[in-house]
C-alpha cells in the first residue's frame, strides 16, 4: 500500500499544473530585479526606489528589488528589451508607464503592445504639468499661449520623448488653444527635460508634477498648469488646464506600476499580483512618496487591466484626432 501512495504521488507531482505549483511554490528565493526604462533621477526612477524600499520585509516578498535603468527614445530601449529579451520568471520585473508605452505601440515602430506584458499593480498617478523658469515673464497658461500665437513654433519647450504623458498633454494644449509650439523631446527622460527648463536651454516644459514638485520647492521653477480634471492636492493653487479654458482632459497623467513579461507563470503572477499591492501600503512608502511629492493611486492587478483597456481605447480615439 505504501508503494502504491507513493507511487500515486510522483504521478500527480508529474502533471503539469502540479508540477508548475511545486517548482514555484519557494518565489522568490533570490533578489528581483525591476527595470526602469529612464534614467536615475527621473520621476518613475525616483518613486520605483522608494516603492521597492520595503520588498525585502517578511511581510512583503522576503527578498529586496534592485532597480535597473536601461533609458532611451522615451522608454522604447527599455520596454524593447523587456518585452523581447527579459527572462520570463518572475526574477526580472518591468516598471511601467500608461499613456507611454500603449501610445508607442500604436504609433508603431516597437516590439511591444499592451499584449507583450502581464501587470502586477499600479503605485501612482502623476500628471502633466506646464512648467517654466524661475524668473520667467510667463506667469499663466494665458501668457504662454499668448506668445505662441505672437511667435508661431518658436516657444520652446521639453518633454521626456516622444508619445509618452508629456508629448500628449503638448498635442493636447496646441489643438485646444489653436497655436503651433515647438516640442523638444529630451534623450536623457524626465530628468534631462527638467534641467533644460532650469538651464534656460527651452522657454518651458511640460514634466512629471513630482518632479516639478520638487524643482518649485527648490526655487528652480514655476508650474502654470496642470493637464488633469482637478487640481492636485500637492498644488492646490495651481489650476488645471480646463480651468485657464483649455479643453484638455486627463489622457496625459502618467500611470505607473509594476509588470511582467508575457509567459511569467501564473501561480508567480498571483503570488506577485497578492503582495505587491500591500507593498506599495506601506506606511514608510507613504510616507517617502508624500515628501517627495509624488501622488500615490495604488491598483490591483485586475483593476490595471480594466486601466490598460480603458487608457487603449481612449489613446487610439485620441491620436486618430490629433
Amino acid at each position: 500500500m505504501k508503494r502504491l501512495i507513493a507511487a500515486a504521488a510522483l504521478a500527480l507531482m508529474g502533471l503539469p499544473g502540479m508540477a508548475v505549483a511545486d517548482g514555484h511554490a519557494s518565489f522568490p528565493d533570490r533578489p528581483i530585479m525591476m527595470m526602469v526604462s529612464y534614467g536615475a533621477g527621473g520621476a518613475t526612477d525616483f518613486q520605483a526606489r522608494i516603492v521597492t524600499m520595503t520588498a525585502g520585509n517578511e511581510d512583503a516578498l522576503g527578498m529586496p528589488i534592485a532597480i535597473i535603468n536601461k533609458p532611451g527614445a522615451g522608454g522604447r530601449v527599455g520596454w524593447n528589451w523587456f518585452a523581447t529579451q527579459a527572462e520570463a520568471d518572475g526574477y526580472t520585473l518591468g516598471a511601467y508607464n500608461i499613456p507611454h508605452f500603449i501610445a508607442q505601440s500604436i504609433e508603431g515602430g516597437v516590439q511591444y503592445s499592451a499584449e507583450s506584458f502581464e501587470p502586477i499593480a499600479n503605485w501612482g498617478a502623476d500628471p502633466a504639468v506646464f512648467v517654466v523658469g524661475a524668473d520667467s515673464p510667463f506667469n499663466s497658461m494665458a501668457d504662454v499661449v499668448g506668445y505662441a500665437t505672437e511667435n508661431p513654433g518658436k516657444l520652446t519647450f521639453s518633454g521626456a520623448g516622444l508619445f509618452v504623458g508629456h508629448h500628449i498633454a503638448a498635442l493636447q494644449l496646441e489643438k485646444a488653444a489653436g497655436v503651433k509650439l515647438a516640442y523638444i523631446p529630451n534623450n536623457k527622460g524626465g530628468a534631462g527635460a527638467m534641467k533644460a527648463v532650469i538651464a534656460g536651454d527651452v522657454l518651458g516644459g511640460v514634466n512629471n508634477l513630482s518632479d516639478a514638485f520638487r524643482a518649485q520647492e527648490a526655487g528652480n521653477v514655476k508650474i502654470l498648469g496642470v493637464f488633469d480634471l482637478e487640481r492636485n492636492a500637492f498644488l492646490p493653487d495651481v489650476p488645471t488646464m480646463a480651468e485657464q479654458g483649455f479643453d484638455i482632459d486627463n489622457a496625459s497623467v502618467n500611470f505607473r506600476g509594476v509588470m511582467v513579461p508575457k509567459g511569467t507563470p501564473q501561480p508567480i503572477i498571483d503570488k506577485l499580483a497578492a503582495t505587491v499591492p500591500d507593498m506599495f501600503a506601506n506606511s514608510r512608502v507613504a510616507g517617502k512618496m508624500k515628501a517627495g511629492g509624488s501622488p500615490m493611486h495604488i491598483m490591483t492587478r485586475d483593476e490595471v487591466l480594466d486601466m490598460w483597456a480603458a487608457r487603449e481605447e481612449t489613446l487610439r480615439e485620441l491620436l486618430a484626432g490629433l
